[in-house]
């Protein structure tokens, strides 16, 4: 019964379920920001603004 009370690698875990995490996030955001629709929006907005100074 000792053993299923030990979490000293409970913190380990964490982190790579965190590291994994951030990592899908990062994937998700490349994906998006390079898609030829989030392209074509920044690229608009960004002479819209440039074009009314």
């Amino acid at each position: 019964m000792e053993l299923l009370k030990d979490d000293s690698g409970m913190s380990t875990v964490e982190y790579a379920i965190g590291t994994l995490a951030v990592a899908a996030l990062a994937g998700v955001l490349y994906a998006v920001l390079s898609s030829d629709w989030m392209q074509n929006l920044l690229q608009g907005l960004i002479q819209r603004a440039l074009s009314s100074v």
